[in-house]
């Protein structure tokens, strides 16, 4: 079956290598495309994620045949066979090694910056891709792997042709591939969302990890759930770290769904954080067409309302909201009723004046965080929170516009999110105790605060 996006691909192909949960593994993606696949597998697994740089050495006079390839760290695999058979020179052979090592550094500074690449000595490298047409560039990365003294090497890959992964069973240890179809043609027919993967996606994914630490990661049950609002079934994806001290349901925007690679980006940062997470499609396929329904801020707030019930029931758990665009107005208003028990609620991005009528009644430590950039929107939340008197806090991540997409930005935006979430969860002493601010606003700060290092 098809793919949505690579983040789906790669949460798929976790389920298949759950055996491999355990501080000796080491995740590995092949930039570009396979980091955001690779991401998600070393999210489930509690591994550690780094990319695998590796260039081909074409024959001088016919390029696209390799004669070998190089990684990093001085490693070089030959192909005896093709430079017997060619009679290859040392001296030619080294002059196609210098231009392509000087590729190699400046990639690996372009993805890695000043951070090593992770030591694979005697370590289980899984390497990832988001699929395999004809295997030359994974067989190259696993021999690479192997001579960087990688005790065993995993490929794992959604999708292949069955030629390639066939014959990649002789260069791996074990090789791992969801779909083999009899006919392939290309691996972005088997994706939905097949958008090229950029380099600052890549870079995005490599800091996050290696900032937040994934080896201390918890492991993570992640699973497609439906529950019904009123007679309407709405699909989720609920995810759980062992351990987890709270769950965060969201509210997508106005044109997104539970597949946004923002929220699931700032999903996957709460996971880390200790918190479940609950991605819901608010509207059926033929509602999201509608733009009357889009912006049926009752409507969506009734339905969040029915699935926070479900999600505090379901866990056990301590619930927050966390609302983007649209999704953030239905939020603060289904916050307002008091019998949800929510903890907290985050909005991104949000149009909270969508539910201008209802913030005086907010009683739930509410945070906005919007584009320095996104002038409109941040005068629509200034208005908005003028009219709360709960605890309440805009922050401006500068330089960011609507959809934080400039570097940086989105993960400023969901380290704002982790800290205010789990900063409002009830205390130890009491599992199910609701947090309540005081009607008389004694405790508000109206303040506006603006994230410094951000872009």
């Amino acid at each position: 079956m098809p793919f949505t996006d690579r983040t789906d691909a790669g949460r798929r192909l976790a389920r298949r290598l759950s055996a491999y949960r355990g501080d000796k593994t080491v995740v590995l993606g092949l930039p570009r495309g396979g980091v955001p696949v690779a991401a998600q597998v070393a999210q489930a697994l509690g591994a550690p994620l780094d990319i695998i740089l590796v260039r081909k050495l074409g024959v001088p006079y016919q390029p696209e045949l390799a004669a070998g390839a190089i990684g990093e760290g001085g490693v070089r695999v030959l192909d005896r066979e093709v430079v017997r058979h060619l009679q290859l020179t040392g001296d030619e052979i080294a002059a196609v090694e210098r231009a392509e090592r000087a590729e190699l550094r400046r990639r690996a500074q372009r993805f890695r910056g000043d951070r090593a690449p992770m030591s694979l000595q005697g370590r289980v490298a899984i390497i990832v891709d988001d699929g395999v047409a004809t295997g030359s560039t994974a067989r190259a990365a696993c021999q690479v792997a192997r001579a960087h003294g990688a005790a065993r090497v995993v490929l794992a890959v959604p999708v292949g042709s069955r030629e390639a992964i066939r014959a990649l069973r002789g260069t791996a240890d074990e090789v791992v591939c969801l779909e083999t179809p009899a006919w392939f043609s290309a691996i972005g027919e088997w994706y939905d969302d097949f958008a090229q993967t950029t380099d600052d996606e890549v870079i995005r994914l490599l800091s996050h990890a290696a900032h937040n630490g994934t080896t201390a990661d918890r492991a993570l049950s992640d699973d497609e759930v439906e529950v019904f609002a009123g007679m309407v079934p709405l699909a989720g994806r609920l995810s759980v770290p062992d351990g987890a001290k709270g769950i965060v349901v969201f509210a997508h925007g106005s044109g997104s769904s539970r597949h946004s690679p923002r929220n699931q980006y700032v999903a996957g940062v709460l996971n880390r954080a200790g918190l479940a997470t609950v991605l819901f499609d608010l509207l059926t396929h033929r509602e999201e067409r509608d733009r009357g329904c889009v912006f049926d801020v009752p409507m969506l707030a009734s339905r969040l309302a029915d699935v926070t019930r479900w999600a505090a029931a379901h866990t056990g758990l301590p619930v927050g909201l966390f609302g983007a665009s649209t999704g953030a107005a239905a939020a603060l208003w289904a916050a307002t009723d008091e019998r949800l028990g929510v903890t907290a609620v985050v909005s991104r991005g949000g149009r909270p004046d969508l539910a201008a009528e209802r913030l005086p009644r907010l009683r739930v430590p509410t945070l906005l965080i919007v584009g320095g950039r996104d002038e409109i929107v941040l005068e629509l939340n200034e208005q908005a929170r003028a009219l709360m008197t709960c605890e309440a806090k805009l922050v401006v991540v500068p330089g960011a516009t609507h959809l934080f997409e400039e570097p940086g930005a989105l993960d400023q935006a969901a380290r704002l999110a982790r800290d205010w979430l789990t900063g409002h969860l009830p205390h130890q002493g009491g599992a199910h105790e609701v947090h309540r601010t005081r009607d008389d606003g004694a405790g508000s700060d109206l303040g506006t605060a603006r994230v410094r290092g951000a872009v």
